[in-house]
């Protein structure tokens, strides 16, 4: 079934609203493009067959994946050191510089304030009507 238009607008609307007041509003396009990037992604290449896929998904590294880390004191440095660097050094068109850091204090907040925020912007992607399959 194709997503409509209303639930990504709505979903990229709810995502901004929960990165609110940690950072400048012209930063949130980072952390909310790399979660559609890695949703997409992952939904439409994590569990393919083709022969080259048009990005490597290695184990570990889906949304799915993303999904197992909330809630985790260090969510922030795990989605950095084990969903997003496993993603670069598996695609080479892909650079550390392309991605936002998930564990930065002054803009997800400390301990519980960051687990909550990083928390809650995953749920908005894993809502099933956005499904990129």
């Amino acid at each position: 079934m194709a997503i409509k238009k209303s639930d990504l607008y709505s979903s990229l609307w709810a995502s901004c609203d929960a990165l609110r007041g940690g950072m400048d509003a012209s930063q949130y396009k980072d952390y909310v493009l790399f979660m559609l990037f890695i949703k997409y992604v992952s939904d439409k290449y994590a569990d393919s067959d083709d022969f080259a896929p048009a990005v490597v998904i290695p184990k570990g590294t889906s949304f799915k994946d993303m999904i197992e880390l909330k809630g985790k004191s260090d969510i922030g440095d795990k989605i950095n050191t084990q969903i997003i660097q496993p993603l670069i050094d598996a695609n080479s068109k892909l650079a550390r510089s392309d991605f936002p850091d998930f564990n930065d204090p002054n803009k997800l907040g400390e301990g519980k304030e960051m687990v909550e925020r990083l928390g809650n912007l995953i749920a908005i992607f894993q809502k099933p009507e956005l499904d990129f399959s």
